[in-house]
């Protein structure tokens, strides 16, 4: 059974930073993409970053500068670096992987991360 557990998120004034996790279980870790979406109250989910199995990463615009994606494949976890953070960053974050070039893809619960003005 796959799992995906994400972890680290958490209230923080704007301008801080905080460091979400993803820890996997169930799967062959380096195989799989692993991506960051978010989802705010009311909205549609969104595209955060990812992390490739040959470590090559992709961001949103809005993100960019701003935060880090990485993996850690002898541990099976995916980690999201967030700095400089804005109230607009509020969501919950949510952990994918995905299995490139097939529909196989998993999804964690979420971990919330709100940011006050």
């Amino acid at each position: 059974q796959v799992q995906l557990v994400e972890s680290g998120g958490g209230l923080v004034q704007a301008g801080g930073s905080l460091r979400l996790s993803c820890a996997a279980s169930g799967l062959t870790f380096g195989t799989y993409a692993m991506a960051w979406f978010r989802q705010a109250p009311g909205k549609e989910r969104e595209f955060v970053a990812q992390i490739l199995r040959d470590g090559r990463v992709y961001y949103t615009d809005f993100v960019k500068g701003r935060f880090t994606i990485s993996r850690d494949n002898a541990k099976n976890t995916v980690y999201l670096q967030m700095n400089a953070l804005k109230p607009e960053d509020t969501a919950v974050y949510l952990c994918n992987a995905r299995l490139i070039t097939t529909a196989i893809s998993y999804w964690g619960q979420g971990t919330q991360v709100t940011v006050s003005s």
